[in-house]
């Protein structure tokens, strides 16, 4: 198995794992995904809503709104996920698992002047499995913290090509993206950050 060029805080952080011919096949296998679910605009629970849109692939999707926070077999707008693209399933086998698939591949996008607070991904019902996280376009700053709140955190710029794997100790660590460098990229034509995370939901 692969192993990370660097860990933050017990997260596993493989820079560069992507070079930018996968990075832009990735990308087309995602513009098929968009437009079968079309990005949507989630609120939280409170109905406040967030700068991130997104949208999901595979047998369940995430979402978040007024009825809180959750996985469900269908897109908002009544239709079922699309397939995780083969390309991504195929990371997932190489720094996951070799046999048992992720659920769920939430895609997050961040246009400029998004952000997403810190959080746990704890919506899953087996925490032994990690979150595989992949990003794509403009530079993110990514933060991360302890599994309780407060305490020490740490922060590093993920690039474009960068892979991130949450599991063991890490895998309920308080994360977020602070910003991102809009623009700083040219992967994306008009500029952002898509984000995938793969899960096991159990």
């Amino acid at each position: 198995m692969t192993e990370p060029t660097t860990t933050l805080k017990g997260i596993d952080i493989f820079q560069g794992h992507l070079d930018r011919d996968m990075q832009v096949s990735l990308l087309e296998d995602l513009r098929d995904v968009i437009r079968v679910a079309p990005l949507f605009s989630p609120v939280t629970a409170s109905g406040k809503p967030m700068s991130v849109r997104m949208t999901s692939a595979g047998r369940l999707g995430w979402v978040s709104d007024r009825n809180g926070y959750r996985y469900q077999d269908r897109h908002p707008q009544g239709t079922p996920w699309p397939a995780i693209p083969a390309r991504v399933l195929d990371l997932w086998h190489d720094l996951v698992d070799p046999l048992r698939a992720p659920d769920c591949c939430l895609v997050n996008f961040y246009s400029e002047g998004a952000r997403m607070g810190l959080h746990q991904d704890r919506d899953e019902r087996d925490f032994s499995w990690p979150v595989l996280s992949l990003s794509l376009g403009d530079d993110g700053l990514f933060r991360v913290g302890g599994s309780q709140k407060g305490g020490s955190r740490a922060s590093v710029w993920l690039k474009s090509g960068d892979v991130l794997r949450m599991g063991g100790d890490a895998r309920l660590a308080f994360h977020g993206v602070d910003r991102i460098r809009f623009r700083s990229s040219r992967l994306l034509p008009k500029g952002g950050r898509i984000n995938l995370t793969l899960r096991v939901v159990g």
